[in-house]
């Protein structure tokens, strides 16, 4: 029997876990075909996907120009602009799988856009949960769609409980690296420069997610995320510091034993899981009685060192469009500070006022949070 290869329509294809996805994809042709991109404002990217992948017949950029001139330099294939774009990308190639990889809070629509349409979901996007949690989990359990998790944190979590099947857990173990200021005092980060705050010791990643990495807000959002994949409330989640990145996240048992995945810190791992949906090899899930028997160091985590993780739970007990709140906050608040706007520290000072400023909505519909992540921004940049 010939096994089917699975279609595939990449969002975000010139970022980082975009340009990563394609490395798989050039290397998996057998099991994989590239037939749709979407590339933002990177249209440089585009003449290599093109040369690369000539089954990939659709494609979607940002501006309207960009697409008038694409569209008149090849006419053979469909183009499309703007965030309607991204949806009729979904629609018109119609492909087995969707990889999210889009940045912010763009990505939620399209999430919500693949779900309905039956379409299956790999998920970079993190805002789509933090987000629109209940928005996702709606058009989940209409559909007959599957979601799966791209970051190494959740996979991690996926692949420990799967090695478990029917063992009792206890709690959830998320690592954290603790960035590149995981060892200096509040104090000291007054006055720290973009260009310290963007050197990660151990990942390679786009900018946001580089400084969410460097104040943590990103481990909220993970807290968060956690809890909507795998259906626990925060307090079962368990955040430790991992400065060396090999631990990706583990569970505890409740016989006390804790399964924990081991690898290489590199997203390929992480991306080839959801493409292949879960069915990869469990030989990197190791059975100990405590983390300190790994040949890694592991550091209790500190709230009050750093505050915006305990704020995104904050935030998910507030509930409605509080995560929206959130999320909107910081990624203005983050390109705030890369543009040398604000301080390093004022981030998480804004994002704290916004939770606090911004009237919440319960039950918010799709409309109700992109008003409410306007109105946030709006505030911040104030």
């Amino acid at each position: 029997m010939v096994a089917l290869v699975k279609r595939i329509c990449l969002l975000g294809a010139s970022g980082s876990i975009g340009s990563q996805t394609l490395d798989i994809l050039r290397a998996e042709r057998s099991s994989f075909s590239l037939i749709a991109v979407s590339v933002g404002e990177r249209i440089g990217a585009l003449e290599t996907i093109i040369r690369d992948f000539p089954e990939c017949r659709f494609f979607t950029v940002k501006k309207e120009a960009d697409y008038r001139a694409l569209k008149a330099k090849y006419p053979q294939f469909a183009w499309f602009f703007g965030d309607e774009g991204l949806f009729s990308l979904v629609e018109e190639s119609r492909p087995d799988m969707v990889v999210n990889a889009l940045l912010g809070f763009a990505g939620l629509a399209p999430s919500i856009k693949t779900l309905e349409l039956g379409i299956d979901l790999a998920l970079a996007n993190k805002e789509s949960l933090v987000v629109g949690r209940e928005l996702i989990e709606k058009a989940l359990s209409s559909s007959r769609s599957h979601l799966y998790p791209i970051d190494s944190e959740h996979v991690a979590i996926a692949k420990c409980l799967q090695k478990a099947k029917n063992r009792p857990i206890d709690h959830l173990i998320l690592t954290a690296s603790g960035g590149p200021f995981r060892t200096r005092d509040r104090v000291s980060l007054t006055n720290v420069t973009v260009e310290e705050a963007l050197r990660h010791p151990s990942w390679k990643m786009g900018p946001k997610i580089t400084i969410d990495s460097a104040t943590m807000m990103n481990k909220g959002f993970e807290v968060l995320e956690a809890a909507a994949l795998f259906h626990v409330e925060p307090e079962s989640i368990e955040v430790v510091i991992h400065p060396e990145s090999y631990v990706h996240s583990a569970v505890r048992l409740k016989d006390g034993k804790i399964l924990a995945e081991v690898n290489e810190p590199d997203m390929r791992g992480p991306i080839s899981y959801a493409l292949h949906e879960g069915k990869v090899s469990l030989v990197d899930v190791v059975e100990i009685n405590d983390l300190s028997e790994l040949p890694y160091h592991f550091e209790k985590f500190d709230p009050e060192r750093f505050p915006l993780v305990p704020l995104a739970i904050k935030a998910y007990r507030m509930g409605g469009a509080a995560p929206a709140i959130l999320n909107a906050a910081d990624e203005e608040a983050v390109k705030m500070f890369l543009s040398d706007a604000i301080s390093f520290l004022e981030i998480e000072r804004r994002v704290s006022l916004a939770l606090d400023a911004i009237s919440n909505i319960i039950n918010p519909s799709l409309p109700d949070l992109v008003s409410i992540t306007e109105t946030t921004k709006k505030k911040v940049r104030e």
